[in-house]
């Protein structure tokens, strides 16, 4: 376990909010730990502010205001699924406020990548077209809790009706980068493989091709539901980790 207290930042993805890392939360702050998990703009609490002009600079911009505002310096930085994608953004923007990246099962993207366009052209065309017919391709529908391999029905009972659309047009601009993704901070990836996740597959890729440290839970997508405690035992461990783990990779910028 981490010999120091730690300063978490918990960044969520597609259609949750800072609320689905609640479970997780509680122990590391019963640990002792600092722990904040901010709402990106247009979803859970924030879901009135939904728009199509929330793009994904909006959601890096989420993450830079929040550890700039809050004054949070040497974060463990995490991010979830899509979670990933502006987590990366801060670190680009905000590299001296983060001590190391976390990415759990999430999204690593380049400069001027999207999200769809590292999707299976069907899987594209489907979501496109769902959005249309629900908002007029203003946000995505949820998708059923079974899909992030939450399958107790107590937890996709507490799960399903805090799910909101996600703003579409975060999924279809480009991320902005100055530096490759990371920004050359020490990284570590941690992937869901009961059951896998599929559009995760290619970003547990990149981080392999990166030569990143790679953990697995063994759990669904939504780790930080259906595995709580699991989750937050890897990030403590890997907080206190993550520099000496990664020094090489920091000094080398990969």
């Amino acid at each position: 376990m981490a010999k120091a207290p730690r300063t978490f930042v918990l960044v969520h993805g597609m259609w949750h909010g800072g609320w689905c890392w609640s479970r997780v939360a509680e122990v590391l702050r019963g640990r002792g730990h600092t722990v904040t998990t901010p709402t990106q703009t247009g979803l859970g609490e924030r879901k009135h502010l939904l728009s199509p002009s929330i793009t994904l600079d909006t959601f890096v911009a989420d993450i830079v205001n929040h550890l700039k505002w809050e004054d949070l310096s040497e974060v463990v930085l995490v991010g979830h699924s899509f979670g990933g994608a502006p987590m990366s953004g801060a670190a680009d923007q905000v590299p001296e406020r983060i001590a190391g990246l976390i990415y759990l099962d999430a999204a690593i993207m380049e400069d001027g990548e999207t999200w769809f366009g590292l999707l299976p052209a069907d899987m594209v065309a489907a979501r496109k077209r769902l959005a249309q017919e629900f908002s007029g391709g203003i946000s995505l529908p949820p998708a059923p809790p079974e899909s992030f391999g939450v399958t107790d029905p107590n937890d996709a009972a507490w799960l399903a009706p805090r799910l909101t659309p996600h703003p579409f047009a975060t999924l279809v601009t480009p991320l902005t980068l100055a530096n490759r993704c990371g920004n050359g901070l020490p990284a570590h990836y941690i992937t869901c493989t009961s059951p896998a996740y599929p559009p995760a597959v290619l970003c547990l890729q990149r981080a392999q091709e990166r030569g990143w440290p790679i953990s697995s839970l063994a759990s669904g997508h939504d780790a930080m539901v259906s595995h709580a405690q699991d989750t937050a035992d890897m990030l403590e461990i890997l907080s206190s980790q993550v520099r000496a783990m990664n020094g090489a990779q920091a000094d080398s910028g990969t």
